[in-house]
């Protein structure tokens, strides 16, 4: 998923924080349990926005709905990833809302404590068929709001060239491997960097905290957040030591990963199955491994993606609850990635042979069952951007782990969760 700015989310959040709690009737988290959705097929007008290439391409499926229930229109608005997050803001604000909506993983617990989301009916949407890491993506206070979608984890693509005349034929099974693994790429198989890792800047955490998350640390425990556990300062430690050994580059411009990558400049990189695709734009088919993520306690890895909710103000709640449970079925789901190239939440969705047969995408769909996200609180971006700075201050200035953690758990004490 895109973001917006952060001064804007903080800001439109604010305010739809304020207006929720003079307008609704027990909003936030714990909510109680769903409603039941009334039973036979799907009826009367059903609206639902969609951001990007979703946005643009979900009208196919949604013909493919209408077929099955003729008495359900559903009409779909396109809305830019630019916009989307204040869209919906201002919609829930507003009580004019769609009955469904894409909503971005890291923004769920925002929406859902403004009491604007619809609980999750339990009688309709299984959380047993989903990834476990997708689902939490929608649970906030212990109650679901949504549905995952889509979604996308993280692996080490890896040049096979440099590998080859490096002497790494086998992913690294531990950190201690996969240091030596780096340098070795770097030493002996001739790339100038072993690796490229995000040295801060905006969306750094996604490549950090899996770091943190596989040496048995968090962001948060308990309601209160924990970025200076001994677990995190060592991750954080760890992730700087390639930058501190110039393993990994400080400053790549933008653009310039993927043809070194594929010259054999930068030996690996991590990053998501997006990158397939623009990897065989940039000549590299067939010219990289794709890597799980390095174990310590686990090998954990990012979940990202997209949910879809169904707001308190739907018109029509039934339709909008039946809308996207067709859109969770397996087979639905195969051919959505086959539309949009999106990767199933749903886990019987990858017994298609166009994911199963494929063995680069069936490697993100083995990371998924070892995939995490951010916890599910209303301050998210606030909380990521403060990441975000003493990351990149520790892996370009030499700021030291310790420091650059006690820093992040200052800043994200101060910014609170926003209960």
């Amino acid at each position: 998923m895109r973001t917006g700015t952060r001064r804007g989310v903080a800001v439109a959040l604010a305010a739809v924080l304020a207006l929720s709690g003079c307008g609704r009737d027990g909003g936030g988290g714990n909510q109680g349990a769903a409603k039941p959705v009334g039973e036979g097929k799907a009826k009367g007008d059903i609206t639902v926005w969609a951001m990007g290439t979703e946005g643009e391409k979900l009208s196919v499926i949604a013909d493919d709905f209408m077929k099955e229930n003729p008495d359900a229109k559903v009409t779909v608005t396109a809305v830019p990833w630019d916009g989307a997050h204040d869209k919906l803001a201002t919609a829930i604000a507003g009580k004019q809302t769609p009955d469904v909506s894409l909503i971005g993983t890291t923004w769920m617990g925002e929406f859902a404590k403004t009491g604007g989301l619809d609980v999750t009916p339990s009688d309709l949407i299984k959380k047993d068929d989903f990834y476990e890491g997708a689902w939490n993506t929608t649970v906030v206070d212990g109650t679901s709001y949504g549905v995952p979608w889509y979604v996308e984890t993280r692996l080490l693509y890896v040049n096979k060239a440099v590998a080859t005349k490096a002497g790494v034929t086998t992913p690294p099974k531990d950190w201690d491997e996969f240091k030596s693994a780096i340098k070795a790429l770097k030493d002996k198989g001739g790339a100038k960097w072993g690796v490229n890792l995000q040295p801060g800047q905006t969306g750094s955490w996604q490549t950090v905290m899996p770091f943190v998350w596989q040496n048995g640390g968090d962001v948060a425990k308990d309601g209160k957040f924990t970025l200076d556990s001994p677990e995190a300062v060592e991750a954080f430690a760890f992730y700087k030591s390639f930058f501190d050994e110039g393993l990994a580059p400080k400053d790549l411009p933008q653009g310039a990963l993927e043809p070194a990558f594929v010259k054999g400049q930068i030996g690996a990189f991590v990053s998501g199955p997006w990158h397939i695709g623009v990897l065989k734009d940039q000549g590299g088919a067939g010219k990289y491994d794709l890597w799980p993520m390095p174990t310590k306690q686990s090998g954990t890895s990012f979940v990202g993606g997209g949910d879809l909710a169904v707001f308190k103000d739907a018109k029509n709640r039934d339709g909008g609850w039946k809308f996207v449970s067709y859109l969770s079925r397996p087979e639905v789901q195969a051919k959505w990635y086959k539309t949009v190239n999106d990767l199933p939440a749903a886990k019987k969705g990858w017994d298609d042979p166009a994911l199963s047969g494929d063995p680069q995408l069936s490697a993100f769909g083995k990371q998924l069952e070892d995939a995490k996200s951010p916890p599910t609180i209303a301050t998210w971006e606030q909380v990521a951007a403060a990441i975000d700075g003493e990351v990149e201050k520790m892996c370009k200035t030499g700021l030291k782990a310790e420091d650059a953690a006690k820093a992040m758990q200052q800043q994200a004490t101060s910014i609170g969760t926003g209960t």
